[in-house]
């Protein structure tokens, strides 16, 4: 299973030729990681509700074709798990444009405890939660 979100390209977005620039292109993948982990049961941890999280710890990206602007225009993004293991997971990602795959991003993600300042085993919940958008790595 994936996890479906849609970016709206942003005024900010464009460079000086109208593509969308590189950084703001991750911010587009961010936006769609963040309404991911904002379902899963460690969602909280950034206003104080709870002490447990899940924070990005490494970014490996792939730009596959140009991300052209488009006033208005939103972009789907994919999100799954293709790594679960005891306190981290790695989440793939693929910003689309034209019904194909522009950007493709690893995000190496770490349950953290923030009482503690320390990574921490995932909790049955959240591995539950997890394991439900598992895939193979393709």
């Amino acid at each position: 299973m994936r996890h479906h979100h849609t970016a709206q390209l942003r005024w900010s977005d464009p460079d000086m030729l109208g593509h969308v620039n590189h950084a703001r292109a991750l911010s587009l993948v961010e936006d769609g990681r963040m309404a991911f982990m904002a379902q899963s049961p460690a969602v909280g941890a950034e206003q104080g509700r709870t002490a447990r999280g899940v924070i990005l710890a490494r970014l490996e990206v792939d730009y596959l074709h140009q991300v052209l602007y488009r006033v208005a225009e939103s972009l789907p993004v994919e999100s799954w798990i293709t790594k679960l293991g005891t306190k981290s997971l790695v989440m793939r990602q693929e910003l689309f444009q034209d019904d194909r795959v522009v950007l493709r991003a690893d995000a190496i993600c770490v349950a953290f405890d923030y009482d503690a300042d320390a990574s921490r085993p995932f909790d049955d919940d959240e591995r539950a939660f997890w394991t439900a958008y598992q895939e193979d790595e393709t």
